[in-house]
């Protein structure tokens, strides 16, 4: 065995697998993982270890939902660890079935203009175009659409959507989703993409895709050459954990980005998978080390059967409390809730504006440190003394209310105290001369 099976084998710890013997020419081959999707319950059961009572669990949820994991994106379960974050994600669990949810909580289907295709907001849509993806997560919104079926957009339904986009001019962005757009034949990739930025109105196309994250080697030098042709394109990309950026997804990440194409990543806020600020933290930074922008963080919708993997809202307000200020903006996704019944996505942040009268704001930044600011004409400070109440920064009779131990602020006086006695030796050099 060479290095990167022995890392395989790392990977799953002490777990036997049925893939320890693959060659390293299958494992790191598209087809080859295509055609060892893990789909049955038995072979979950297998690879697990599972009772007979999870495996008919498995087998009863199957009816409900489809679910399929490709060998690469399950070695990256710790097996020895039930409450393991990939694992949440992807592998089924009996709590679908106690959970409530809706088929369709952001009624896509109402906002649907043409096969696939959701127009909801003013200048761009979503067009839809496969059902298929090469692993299923638990928590995906359109699970409905992969109930019965993974079939993709046949070249009639294709057709029909282009005929909506070239009579609605005021659509400039179209977002391509799935499903995994990326797992379409690169035939009829190319043509969808070439039929949509043939419109002229088109500024742009952005591509939807976990495949990155799921099976990097779908990455190909094919698809690569096929992406650089339909310039200009986004890609935003969906990691949710640190694990998932390996080495072989920041590799995918790597390509797409030496050919120019803009990298984002949404981030789905999932319990017990990325729901803490040490966790978050890191994932973000991890993605900034791979080129890739953290975009959104999204309020795990409340889809059907994933009642178990969501938090409250206040955990992201949370978690964008430790991050605003904390880290560089880069780093710090926009945290959206999309409303239910297609309002949209709404922005939630920590409210740092804390009280206000007319022509004058008090705002609080990331250190819980209050602050008077102008919100008019610029008038003179009334007194640098700290403040002691909100009411003296409103009615302006000090700048500012800084709490207590703050290491900025400490920092600052402990600068300020070495100049002064820089400037007292210097002042006493002088005097002695």
């Amino acid at each position: 065995m060479n290095e990167e099976s022995d890392r395989r084998i790392q990977r799953w710890g002490k777990a036997l697998s049925i893939w320890r013997d693959v060659p390293d020419s299958d494992w790191n081959d598209l087809q080859w993982q295509m055609k060892n999707l893990v789909r049955t319950a038995e072979q979950i059961s297998k690879l697990l270890c599972l009772s007979e009572t999870e495996t008919a669990s498995l087998r009863r949820l199957q009816k409900q939902f489809r679910f399929a994991i490709s060998p690469y994106y399950f070695s990256l379960i710790d097996t020895e660890n039930p409450a393991d974050p990939i694992r949440r994600m992807i592998v089924p669990s009996s709590l679908e079935e106690t959970g409530g949810g809706e088929v369709d909580p952001l009624a896509e289907h109402a906002d649907k203009v043409a096969p696939g295709l959701t127009h909801r907001y003013p200048d761009r849509v979503l067009f839809v175009v496969t059902a298929f993806c090469s692993s299923y997560c638990r928590f995906c919104i359109r699970k409905r659409n992969w109930k019965v079926s993974d079939a993709a957009s046949t070249r009639a339904e294709i057709d029909e959507a282009v005929r909506y986009l070239r009579a609605h001019e005021e659509v400039r962005d179209v977002l391509i989703s799935g499903g995994d757009p990326l797992t379409l034949p690169l035939d009829q990739l190319d043509y969808i993409l070439t039929q949509i930025l043939d419109l002229p109105h088109i500024e742009f196309v952005r591509i939807g895709s976990r495949e990155p994250v799921m099976l990097p080697m779908r990455i190909t030098d094919d698809l690569l050459r096929l992406l650089d042709k339909h310039a200009p394109l986004w890609i935003n990309t969906h990691f949710n954990h640190p694990r998932e950026i390996t080495e072989e997804a920041a590799e995918a990440c790597e390509k797409l980005a030496r050919l120019g194409i803009p990298l984002g990543n949404q981030t789905v806020l999932l319990a017990g998978v990325n729901d803490d600020v040490e966790t978050m933290k890191k994932l973000v930074h991890s993605l900034l080390r791979i080129r890739v922008r953290p975009y959104y963080l999204y309020q795990c919708d409340p889809v059907i059967g994933a009642a178990h993997l969501r938090t409250s809202i206040w955990k992201g307000i949370e978690i964008m409390e430790a991050l605003r200020g904390h880290t560089t903006g880069l780093a710090v996704p926009t945290f959206v809730v999309d409303a239910p019944g297609g309002g949209g996505k709404i922005p939630l942040a920590p409210n740092y504006m804390v009280s206000a009268a007319p022509g004058r704001m008090v705002l609080r930044n990331y250190e819980g440190a209050l602050f008077s600011y102008s919100d008019g004409e610029i008038s003179s400070a009334k007194g640098g003394a700290p403040a002691s109440s909100v009411y003296d920064l409103l009615t302006e009779r000090a700048q500012h209310l800084i709490p207590q131990a703050q290491p900025h602020y400490e920092r600052r006086e402990a600068v300020a105290l070495e100049r002064s006695f820089a400037e007292l030796a210097h002042s006493l050099t002088d005097n002695e001369e």
